[in-house]
């Protein structure tokens, strides 16, 4: 099908201006902000019980993290949230509705962690705080969600996080993994298809790749395509792409290995939308509803 009209205004307006992969990093992270942050329309995040700031362990020292909770007594499962955006944009902020969305239709208590960025710090500085994160979390249930129930959810490059952080830390209960990162190396059919006219493009893939990666890394590492990893006896997921993104493919891959591995998994393709649709609800019904669906999957995972 085509791409959803509702999208068509949006595309436009990011086709007219400066193509993130032309930017520096402050100049791209401004940009990324200006949409996700000061152009969301008031009222459109969903509401939750309260919203604190926190800290959490990180590979090489503290890091920023938002605690997001439910309405209701609970006890609640505990989500760590790891946000897109290349590993060099995105912040706390950016993703504050997806926190809110996950927290008030999941019925769970959602640990947002503002994870290093790169190229100030190259891989694997991202996926060693993430790593680093969810173990701290895991010490500290009882103050967060207060049920043993711990999962992991992220987009795009906080997908590959997630990912990589079931493969590092046992006794996971579930993943979300939206538009993710899972194989930087792989031939897909999606980035050619979709490399160019729907938002995340070739050219800002290859930037990000290159901001986070140095020239000598070993590109199979599983810290970075996950789908290289050993699959076996990870925690049960949901997977969700889009038609008309560059990363459709490489996320399916990984959803049919995690089931070839013996993983539960439900894993959808939403038509019509592209890559970001989490946090484009406000302007297209039909992304409102891919992320409603999104979140219902994952809060059934949750409840076991």
């Amino acid at each position: 099908m085509p791409v959803d009209p509702a999208l068509a205004g949006l595309l436009e307006a990011i086709e007219a201006g400066t193509p993130i992969s032309q930017l520096s990093p402050g100049d791209a992270r401004a940009v990324f902000r200006a949409m996700t942050v000061d152009g969301r329309p008031p009222g459109t995040l969903a509401p939750v019980a309260s919203v604190t700031d926190d800290k959490v362990a990180g590979g090489d020292g503290p890091l920023a993290a938002r605690v997001y909770r439910p309405e209701g007594a609970g006890p609640f499962p505990t989500v760590v949230l790891l946000h897109g955006g290349g590993w060099v944009i995105g912040d706390l902020d950016t993703h504050a509705a997806m926190a809110r969305a996950i927290c008030a239709g999941a019925g769970a208590v959602v640990v947002a962690v503002d994870y290093r960025l790169a190229p100030e710090s190259r891989f694997p500085a991202a996926a060693e705080d993430a790593i680093a994160a969810v173990r701290d979390v895991r010490t500290r249930l009882a103050s967060y969600g207060g049920s043993e129930v711990l999962a992991v959810a992220g987009d795009s490059a906080g997908g590959n996080l997630s990912a990589v952080v079931t493969q590092h830390v046992p006794g996971l209960a579930a993943q979300l993994l939206v538009y993710p990162a899972t194989d930087v190396l792989g031939d897909y059919a999606s980035r050619t298809e979709n490399a160019h006219g729907y938002f995340l493009d070739e050219p800002t893939m290859a930037w990000f790749i290159g901001s986070y990666v140095a020239p000598e890394t070993d590109l199979t590492d599983v810290r970075l395509s996950p789908l290289r990893g050993d699959l076996a006896g990870l925690p049960p997921a949901v997977v969700v792409t889009a038609e008309f993104d560059p990363l459709r493919d490489e996320g399916i891959a990984y959803a049919d290995a995690l089931a070839a591995a013996g993983v539960r998994v439900e894993q959808a393709t939403y038509p019509g939308l592209i890559h970001g649709f989490f946090d484009m609800g406000p302007w297209s019904p039909a992304c409102q509803s891919a992320v409603d669906d999104t979140v219902a999957r994952f809060a059934a995972l949750l409840r076991g």
